[in-house]
Order: C-alpha cells, then structure tokens, then sequence
C-alpha cells in the first residue's frame, strides 16, 4: 500500500436477477485499519448491489473524514466502472435519457453513487481500477464472500481491527495491490494461441456470440459500423456484452 492511499474493493450478489441479494466491501486506511461492509436486500439485483457496495465504501469515508490523498476503489463490475467514469457524464447532461429515449436503469443509485463520488472529488484523487473476479485477488473474493453470505441471508461476521490481523485471516493484502497491470500484461500473453471461448459481435444494433470465427467473420463482414472480438472466458464474454449493450443506450 501506498502512504495517504485508501484502498476499497467492492462486490454485489443476487441469488436470481432480481431475486435475494447482498453486497460487500473491504476498506483499508493509510493507518492500517481494516473495515468490513455489507448488507442485503430482500430482492435486488447483482448490478443494483454493485452500485451500492461502491456507494456504501465511498459513504463510509465521507463520515469518518479520512486523511488522505488517493482513493482507489476496485470492481469486477464493468457496468459500474464504465458507468461512473464515462456513461454517467451523458446520462446527466441528457437528464437521466438514453438515446433510445429510455429512462437509465438503476437511475436512483447512480445518482447516489455520483452525487458521493463528487463531494469526495474536493479533498480526494479517485481512482476506479478494474479487477477479474473469481480470480485469486484476495480482497476482491472476500467482498465475494461478503456479498454472497449476505445474499443467502447468512450470518457475516464483518472484520474491524488491524491489516496486521486481517491478513492472518484472509492472506497477504500486498498481492492485490498493483496485480491489475502485471494481470493484464501476463494475460496477453496467456491468451497467445489460445482456444477463444467466443466472438462477440454487434451487428445492426444487435449483439451476437458465435463459437467459431467464420460464422463470426460471416456475421460481421460487409457490414457498416460491425464491431467484433475475441474473448477467453464467459465471464469476459458476460462482461464484454454488458458494456457494449449499454454503450449504445448512452
């Protein structure tokens, strides 16, 4: 960890969509403090909890008014990454429309989470950094842990102590710091030569998934303004249809 950086990792969970939900958080303070968040719903979504775990972080800091310079706030939600730092710009200037001419979903958390980002942005630097889920990053699997507990309706049991403590609990917080950009050079390198998963496209406002280039190429091909791309796992196909879907609702 940085000196004056406060580190959130942040996660939503919903046991159908919607259906009974949960979210969590891990805050870490300059001081070398430790706080759990979390809570429920009785039927949310998983993109709702997202967006409230990230709500609920940055709320926390407002209270306490911690020292510091930098906030860095992880997610492996690509909706609220690209929500709060690019989409949400033209969701305010066109009053909360589409250019679809539709209202934005979840337009009450949104302001939430824009409205407290903003009040932060006066004293603090704000850094939004995505993470892969499910994929080892310790901090990033016990907000998982936190929001899933919670989404059963199971009994969590939030730590508040020490990072000293807490690492003893849930393994060394250092590994997650800093994985994002060795984590996607070493993943472009793993993905040389390898099987793809699918190929996404986005063909004449419509998004398809095809396990083989050729009927991908067959898709995409001649077309005008056709995008495509090649994807690894479902989680990135999930993610990759998420963000080109509502990219072009903005």
């Amino acid at each position: 960890m940085k000196k004056n950086e406060i580190i959130i990792y942040t996660d939503g969970s919903s046991l159908g969509n919607p259906g009974p939900a949960g979210w969590g958080s891990v805050l870490i303070f300059p001081d070398k403090k430790v706080i759990e968040l979390g809570g429920r719903e009785k039927e949310s979504t998983n993109n709702r909890m997202e967006i409230t775990a990230g709500i609920m972080a940055l709320k926390e800091i407002e209270k306490r008014k911690v020292k510091a310079k930098t906030i860095k706030i992880h997610t492996d939600s690509s909706y609220v990454l690209n929500g709060i730092t690019m989409w949400i710009y033209a969701w305010v200037k066109n009053n909360w429309i589409t250019k679809t001419k539709e209202s934005v979903l979840n337009q009450d958390l949104w302001e939430k989470l824009f409205k407290v980002e903003n009040n932060l942005k006066h004293q603090y630097k704000i850094e939004w950094v995505k993470v892969s889920g499910h994929s080892g990053v310790h901090l990033n699997e016990r907000c998982d842990a936190i929001a899933t507990s919670n989404a059963g309706n199971n009994t969590t049991i939030l730590f508040r102590g020490n990072l000293k403590d807490y690492e003893k609990l849930f393994g060394p917080v250092a590994q997650t710091q800093g994985v994002q950009s060795s984590t996607l050079n070493k993943t472009k390198n793993k993905n040389k030569g390898k099987i793809a998963y699918s190929y996404v496209s986005f063909v004449a406002g419509k998004m398809h998934s095809d396990k083989t280039w050729s009927e991908c190429e067959k898709r995409v091909k001649g077309k005008s303004g056709a995008k495509y791309k090649k994807v690894f796992s479902k989680e990135e196909e999930s993610d990759l249809i998420a963000e080109w879907t509502l990219k072009s609702l903005i």
